[in-house]
């Protein structure tokens, strides 16, 4: 049994963002019924393709089933009003007042279902002057602060890059999540009614700007960009080795610290007063890291990370996907799956992140994205009871 099971969530999600939200709660059992337009979400025709049929979307609608409908017919609204009547939660990322527009506002559903729990995911929100203007994730990252800090320091000939993932998409998946099951509780506790939860991309990015705002707020402090190093914490960086690899090292604590350089050879350092605490340390971070990158470029990645490793300093090569993949880490927890797609062959799947025991990592994946409209016969004759 895994923890949402029997709780019931229609998706009438496109692209990432609240289809992201459903992926997790139905990797924790929920049941999902994920609503696409008659020629199937526009997502399906991201990313690599295999057999005409989306390598990605076998992950992205992992667990769920799949019916079709037009939302802004009579039968399309009719069906997802009796959906919502069997429904915990709506799962949407339309643009503000689309649903509204076509007739399947909160107060329509809602009518249906006095108990239903909507979670609305949008570029700004539901309110607010730039409600109405589109935004896609890269613009959530731009405005939410990230991108500003993405820069490498005194390089102003490139833009800032983004994080290499649609992080704003995804972070405003995972706090959707947290908001629906959070709210399906309180009814649960006695709280009988439904509620309406909005997110959006540029504050679920801005969530994340740790102590910036306040230190705006006291300082008019605006925290720039640091690269891969951290100001608060030194030596803490990334540096490049001899094959032409990259090694994050975190050597911030004091006893760390003094291990890190009897590796490197630098106990002078290890022993100089100014870096006796994380303060000195920081305020003497380039020297440092002159000097532990002057050690890592005489040894290969794997090399310099086995001879820290040893002296218990954490490190790590930066990883790429094949690495990932590959590592017996990885493999031990469980965290790459080799699931059979109907659709694609054997694919490798990402493991849900969360561990829960008495359920094996494989067992929280029971089936891959299904092709559009394939449970079209389950849901709307066997689920709503429609005639055939």
């Amino acid at each position: 049994m895994l923890p949402l099971t029997g709780l019931k969530i229609v998706e009438l999600g496109h692209y990432i963002a609240a289809p992201f939200c459903t992926r997790l709660l139905a990797d924790l059992g929920a049941e999902v019924i994920k609503v696409e337009p008659p020629e199937g979400d526009p997502f399906r025709g991201w990313g690599a393709q295999h057999n005409g049929h989306s390598v990605w979307f076998s992950v992205h609608g992992r667990n769920k089933l799949s019916v079709t409908l037009d939302l802004k017919s009579e039968e399309g609204k009719r069906r997802v009003k009796a959906l919502a009547r069997r429904a915990d939660a709506v799962v949407e990322n339309f643009r503000p007042g689309y649903l509204e527009r076509i007739g399947l506002g909160p107060a329509v559903l809602q009518a249906e279902n006095p108990g239903l729990i909507i979670a609305r995911i949008s570029g700004y929100g539901q309110d607010g002057p730039y409600r109405d203007k589109p935004a896609f994730g890269a613009i959530g990252e731009a405005m939410g602060g990230l991108r500003h800090l993405t820069a490498n320091p005194g390089q102003s000939e490139y833009p800032p890059p983004r994080c290499g993932v649609s992080i704003s998409d995804d972070l405003a998946g995972m706090y959707a999540a947290l908001a629906l099951v959070s709210a399906c509780w309180g009814r649960e506790r006695g709280n009988n009614r439904g509620r309406v939860i909005d997110l959006d991309l540029v504050s679920s990015v801005f969530s994340l700007m740790e102590g910036m705002l306040p230190e705006y707020g006291l300082f008019g402090w605006v925290r720039q960009p640091a690269g891969a190093a951290i100001p608060t914490a030194a030596p803490t960086n990334t540096y490049p080795c001899a094959d032409g690899k990259w090694l994050c090292v975190a050597g911030n604590s004091d006893l760390i610290f003094r291990r890190l350089m009897g590796v490197i050879g630098r106990m002078d350092l290890a022993d100089d007063p100014r870096m006796a605490t994380n303060g000195g340390r920081c305020a003497h971070a380039a020297e440092l890291d002159a000097a532990i990158a002057a050690w890592t470029r005489t040894l290969p990645a794997k090399d310099a990370e086995a001879a820290l490793e040893a002296a218990e300093v954490p490190c790590s090569r930066l990883y790429d996907i094949a690495d990932c993949a590959n590592d017996p880490h990885f493999q031990a927890r469980g965290l790459v799956q080799r699931v059979a797609d109907p659709l694609l062959g054997e694919v490798l799947h990402p493991a849900p992140p969360f561990r829960l025991d008495g359920v094996a990592p494989a067992d929280m994946i029971r089936w891959p994205g299904r092709a559009a409209g394939a449970d079209n016969d389950h849901v709307f004759h066997e689920l709503l009871g429609e005639p055939r």
